[in-house]
């Protein structure tokens, strides 16, 4: 039996251990096209960037670990296409591989930004490891970074810069922060601490084009005339997933691979996880693409119980987080379907949470640095038990006694 795993990410690198910790006793082969091992992305924005974190601590494991478990790391390699009827894969050094199960894990790649001058220099993202050492090299007082886009990245970026001391303009076209992730109550949060670090926040903004001096991007245009001076550019609007391969295969795709509940795809020989997937949320009875860790690694799970014939795992609750300066924000559920908000705390002393409910029932909670608010909405999601909101709104009502 063998088994290929496509992507060597956090997801891919957290399925080929599942399957040995399950028992699975074929070959493992881990495709990646990275040159390092599978390791983790959140800390490139944050640890990585400040210097708190180095390369190896990056690692989900050392690449001995990958020899002792008799998985075949292939880093640097792609597979450029899937033939189907024959259970084999084409690898960019033109080698072709035998499965018996195929796993895709390739995550998303990040949207780009065309328009008059995008073909300059002096662009970045933030996908991989390189991405983030291109950013890293650049964070210092003095330095002028624009970003475009005010969700979590550009916010974490933000942080991360303004701490090391340079200076930021931060553009989004939404009337406000976070517009598709998050409610006006953190959008409004995030923008008045943002602020008051000294990031210069421009919302309802539309970039026209860039400017250059030397080949170099210089500054953004924007609609209204007028020009933000800029050294580099950072954008951050969004990710497209890697279903090219699953397209080119016939797979059933829509705005990313489709899978079920084991995380397998229309080919009952395929698996897909991770930010390339569009997944069940069994809690709000439709289907979703989530990028976040926690997601990938429960299809992680999913898909190594069914390859191993084990117990299915229980469904759970998506989660996600973010570290902006000295706040952590964790988020548990999706806020889909919500006709009531309740807030609980106060805003201004940076220790909060946002309730988002559906006929009294949670479906989604924001906490920021209150981990006990973003623990027990977690449990109230899952049970789906009714909460007396007036309990909740009142920070004197101990939160498990609500």
């Amino acid at each position: 039996m063998t088994t290929i795993i496509v992507g060597a990410g956090h997801g891919g690198g957290a399925l080929a251990a599942n399957l040995r910790q399950n028992g699975y006793t074929g070959a493992i082969m881990l495709v990646g096209e990275e040159p390092h091992p599978p390791y983790q992305r959140p800390p490139l924005s944050k640890g990585w960037l400040k210097g708190d974190v180095e390369a190896a601590g990056l690692l989900l494991r050392q690449p001995d670990w990958y020899v002792d478990a008799s998985i075949d790391l292939r880093t640097s390699t792609r597979v450029t296409r899937i033939d189907r009827a024959a259970r084999q894969v084409i690898l960019s050094t033109d080698e072709v591989a035998a499965y018996d199960t195929l796993v895709l894990a390739t995550g998303a790649r990040a949207r780009q930004l065309v328009l008059p001058g995008s073909d300059l220099t002096g662009f970045l993202e933030l996908r991989t490891m390189e991405d983030a050492q291109a950013i890293k090299a650049r964070l210092r007082p003095g330095f002028r970074l624009a970003i475009i886009g005010g969700g979590y990245v550009g916010l974490e970026v933000a942080a991360s810069a303004r701490t090391l001391g340079a200076s930021v303009d931060l553009v989004e076209r939404e009337d406000r922060l976070l517009a598709r992730v998050a409610g006006p109550v953190l959008s409004d949060f995030f923008r008045g601490v943002h602020e008051a670090h000294g990031v210069r926040i421009h919302t309802g903004t539309v970039v026209a084009g860039f400017e250059g001096l030397d080949g170099h991007v210089s500054g953004i245009g924007l609609a209204d005339g007028s020009v933000l001076q800029c050294d580099a550019v950072l954008v951050g609007i969004g990710a497209i997933p890697n279903d090219d391969l699953a397209r080119d295969a016939g797979l059933a795709c829509n705005n990313g691979v489709i899978v079920d509940g084991e995380a397998r795809t229309s080919d009952s020989f395929i698996f897909a996880i991770g930010d390339m997937t569009q997944r069940p949320m069994p809690h709000y009875g439709r289907s979703h693409r989530l990028e976040s860790v926690p997601s990938v690694l429960e299809q992680a799970r999913q898909a190594a119980a069914a390859i191993c014939g084990t117990a299915e795992p229980k469904p759970e609750t998506p989660w996600f987080w973010s570290d902006q300066y000295d706040l952590k924000l964790q988020i548990a559920g999706v806020p889909f379907d919500v006709d009531e908000v309740v807030v609980r705390g106060e805003p201004m002393t940076r220790k909060f949470a946002v309730f988002h409910l559906l006929g009294k029932r949670v479906q989604a909670v924001e906490a920021i640095n209150a981990p006990p608010e973003f623990m027990v909405g977690r449990q109230w999601l899952a049970s789906r038990r009714e909460i007396d909101t007036t309990r909740l709104a009142d920070p004197a009502v101990p939160i498990k006694e609500v």
